[in-house]
């Protein structure tokens, strides 16, 4: 895998070495569409005379390295992607000039050309170790210092920074010979930008390219004004143009929301955000100039669960300007203080500063599902997880350090009060204001504000990992009245630790209309394998009780018994979103534990999804449902299950409001199936314009969606796919094109797609994915069969030859995606599966996790389907 792996070690030994480092940055990005040219002057004192350190640099050249003015041979001193500084002095200034690449990858500085017009746009993505792809520096998040750039460019190009430009001037074409690789060409500019305050490397950031462009201000709390800015291609330009006032106000009630909140104005001197095209991630936190992926732009109509996550994430990077860019870790072992923290703030944020009141509904059904599932895998670990080396970073960024974590902070604020948690926080930004902090400086603050000390409750919630499970246990007596209640606490045997929670228990029952209503709350601590409830005792027992109501502690329920006989005949008439969320979210774990028949699950969501409208939890609930037909139901009972699931997601979308959001994700997760005999009638007359849906909108990427279901039937020829292509020529179509043909149910369409993701050079990241996606899309266990040995021969390939975010997207870990052939027998599966990393047992820990990590969920699939045939017996 390219570029060396930077060690926590090497970093504390670089870190006790380097200090005020302070960077001068040159690009030219006129040389042509393969490279650019980057200068690097950086000034930096050493702990002792003669001491020895390196920067990193990935590069396909380095021109030239200068240490304290002496010229140093760059065949000797670059090597492995670092360049070795020897006997350094007290006070130190070492130059580089090098040739670096442009990306295809999302790494680095990427450069994507949209066949659409020709237009060619650059973004950088730096985390975790890769502004070393940009220009020379000393890659860790603790050695913070002042950046000053510099960026020659075409002169029709816009050129962003972290900080406002400064100047913007023609480039005088009498450059001085040497300065350059050579003379930029006519009609360039060189931009060059204000010094930024102290910040890490991987928060720097350089865009540029002829993108669109909305500007407005924001009245600071701090009395400055700040001016915001929001970019994309210019072929999404009107797209764009009609979200514009409603992003620049999200992001306006943020500023306010978080001021507000912390104590603390935004600390920046100005707030861009762009959207780019071929993104490995949902968003990056830039100083000053947040990237997001340009799908958060919706050309074609978008689900309500599309637009408040595109609001999340809005909200999401925007908390990080604050935690995670004011104040950063110093280790990659507390980039939970930077995901967790943004994930809780922003869903707090949406639901109470914008008209998403009921996101934490959406945070229960989306993210808390996906900690629960990571969380009950092998590879889980602690929030705040061991990070030995760069690699051990790049696989973190998962559902325990994004979710769990959020939840766990979610209970922290239960558990010390709210208004002591944000006082704890305000003080914490205030200490370490553009300096480094660990977890110990965070609850310092929290113990001094709250009271509380918390030293244990962070051994046992954030340094152990696992999941408790809440059992509740309800007695009544003949007049129904509670005469005991208990919760009772359990662990896993790999993680045996039980911990306190601080979580409310609701009372619900069926009012006069007929819907089921909180009657009277409980909040309480529980702590120990069990807890008396003392609380409730001779109160009559409502038609349901919710333990964790509200959600907030984190962990799996086990309701009693007639609370879960109730819930399953009546949760579609619950009132409250959260509660239904948490209801759903307790039978779907109980699914997948081979607990609770997956038929029956089956049908509950059919009939929840009659009547839920928080769009969420309506779109989980659909991803559950499929799950549990494709992958849960024994392969005897599958085909009916399938044509029962197909046909009721039909008449489900029949009955939907027209135009609904309902009725658009019906159909969304209908053409996922295939399994009814009407089903290529259905798909034909949604293109020709004569379904029987009412007002549902065939617009570009419907009509995508139903063109790659019937691939997935071989019901749609490579002619019609290309046809549809030369419509509209674009990016997106692009993808959308290599899926469909990838999707397709035969040898050579698996074949074909297994060459293009693994060996086609050409490709950008996004193309690969598409291709890899639709390889696993589409097809049964004999047709994936010859694949269970080839994607084991491939992955030391993959690992070697490609990089991190490639290698991920190939092996995939977790997700129905990716060129692991998830629906060939499972059972071969995990044999296979257990074989190789037996004999890899030295295999680096990211790899092993992505193979643990699938073959877990070819185990469970085994495991669950096994306990769903005994049922029949």
């Amino acid at each position: 895998m390219p570029g060396a792996n930077l060690t926590r070690v090497e970093a504390q030994e670089r870190a006790s070495i380097v200090s005020n480092p302070k960077y001068t940055v040159s690009l030219d990005l006129t040389q042509g569409p393969k490279s650019f040219t980057s200068e690097a002057v950086i000034s930096f004192d050493a702990a002792k005379r003669g001491a020895s350190t390196f920067l990193d640099l990935i590069g396909s050249r380095v021109d030239s390295v200068e240490l304290n003015g002496v010229a140093l041979d760059p065949a000797k001193v670059w090597q492995d992607s670092r360049i070795e500084l020897k006997s350094l002095k007290v006070h130190n200034e070492v130059k580089v000039k090098a040739l670096c690449d442009y990306s295809h990858t999302g790494e680095g500085l990427h450069r994507s050309v949209d066949p659409s017009d020709g237009r060619v746009y650059l973004y950088s993505q730096f985390e975790v170790p890769d502004a070393r792809r940009m220009y020379a520096v000393f890659d860790q998040p603790d050695l913070k210092a002042t950046f000053d750039f510099s960026v020659v460019a075409p002169e029709s190009w816009i050129v962003l920074g972290n900080m406002p430009a400064s100047s913007c001037e023609p480039v005088d074409q009498q450059t001085k010979p040497g300065t350059l690789e050579k003379a930029p060409a006519e009609g360039s500019k060189r931009w060059t930008f204000e010094t930024t305050p102290r910040m890490s490397s991987y928060l720097t950031a350089i865009c540029a390219g002829p993108y669109a462009q909305w500007t407005t201000e924001y009245a600071n709390e701090d009395g400055r004004t700040v001016p915001m800015g929001l970019y994309c291609r210019q072929a999404l330009k009107s797209a764009l143009d009609k979200d514009a006032d409603y992003l620049f106000d999200i992001s306006k009630k943020g500023f306010a929301f978080y001021a507000k909140t912390w104590g603390v104005p935004y600390p920046y001197a100005k707030y861009d955000q762009i959207f780019v095209p071929e993104y490995n991630a949902g968003a990056m936190e830039n100083i000053g100039l947040v990237t997001f992926r340009d799908q958060y732009i919706f050309e074609s109509k978008a689900t309500g669960a599309k637009i408040n996550r595109r609001v999340e994430t809005v909200l999401h990077e925007m908390a990080h300007m604050w935690f995670g860019d004011l104040v950063t870790m110093k280790w990659w072992n507390d980039l939970w203080l930077n995901e967790s923290f943004a994930e809780f703030m922003s869903t707090l944020c949406t639901a109470e500063a914008t008209e998403w009141s009921d996101d934490w509904a959406t945070f229960c059904s989306g993210e808390k599902s996906w900690a629960l599932t990571e969380d009950q895998l092998p590879t889980t670990h602690p929030i705040v997880a061991p990070i030995n080396d760069l690699h051990d970073t790049e696989v973190n960024f998962d559902g325990i350090t994004y979710a769990k974590g959020a939840s766990v902070l979610k209970q922290l604020v239960a558990y010390v009060g709210r208004e002591q948690f944000f006082q704890g926080i305000h003080n914490y930004l205030e200490k370490h204001a553009y300096s480094n902090a660990t977890l110990a400086d965070l609850l310092a603050e929290l113990e001094a504000t709250s009271g509380r000390d918390l030293k244990a409750w962070s051994a046992q919630w954030l340094e152990e990992s696992g999941i408790n499970t809440l059992t509740s246990k309800v007695s009544t007596d003949a007049e129904g009245r509670i005469t005991a209640m208990s919760i009772e606490q359990s662990a896993p045997e790999e993680s045996p630790v039980l911990r306190p929670h601080r979580l409310g228990i609701g009372f619900y029952s069926k009012n006069g209309e007929g819907k089921v209503v909180r009657t009277d709350r409980f909040e309480l601590d529980i702590d120990g394998e069990s807890t008396a409830i003392s609380e409730v005792v001779g109160k009559v027992r409502p038609d349901f009780m919710l333990i964790n109501d509200d959600d907030l502690t984190y962990a799996k329920l086990r309701l009693d018994a007639e609370s879960l006989k109730f819930a399953q005949e009546n949760l579609y008439l619950f009132e409250d979103s959260l509660a239904r969320a948490v209801v759903l979210l307790s039978f779907w774990d109980m699914t997948r534990d081979g607990e609770y028949p997956a038929e029956d699950f089956v049908r509950l969501v059919l009939k929840t999804l009659s009547s839920e409208h928080q769009s969420t939890t309506f779109r989980y609930a659909l991803g559950q449902l499929s799950t549990t037909a494709h992958s849960f139901v024994p392969k005897s009972r599958r085909p009916e299950v399938l044509e029962e699931v197909a046909q009721g997601l039909w008449q489900l979308a029949l009955a939907a409001e027209p135009g609904s959001d309902e009725q658009l994700q019906l159909v969304q997760a209908y053409l996922g199936y295939g399994d009814d005999q009407d089903f290529e009638d259905h798909a034909r007359a949604m293109l020709s314009g004569s379904s029987e849906l009412k007002d549902l909108e065939v617009d570009n990427n419907m009509r995508w969606s139903v063109i790659h279901a019937l691939a997935g039937q071989n019901m749609a020829s490579e002619d019609e796919i290309e046809a549809e292509l030369s419509k509209r020529d674009t990016t997106e179509n692009r993808e959308f094109a290599m899926g469909a043909r990838a999707v397709r149910p035969t040898k050579a369409a698996k074949a074909w797609a297994w060459d293009q993701a693994l060996h086609n050079e050409n490709l950008t990241n996004s193309q690969i994915e598409a291709a890899a996606d639709g390889f696993s899309g589409s097809g049964d266990e004999d047709l994936y069969a010859p694949y269970i040995d080839k994607y084991f021969e491939a992955v030391d390939w993959v690992w070697a030859h490609k990089t991190f975010h490639i290698a991920e997207t190939l092996l995939n870990p977790l997700s129905a995606g990716g060129l692991y052939p998830y629906k060939a027998d499972p059972a071969t599966l995990v044999r296979t599966g257990d074989a190789w990393l037996a004999a890899h047992g030295d295999a680096p820990k990211a790899l092993r996790g992505m193979i643990i990590q699938n073959v877990e969920a070819s185990r469970r699939a085994l495991h669950v389907q096994t306990y769903n045939e005994g049922l029949r017996k």
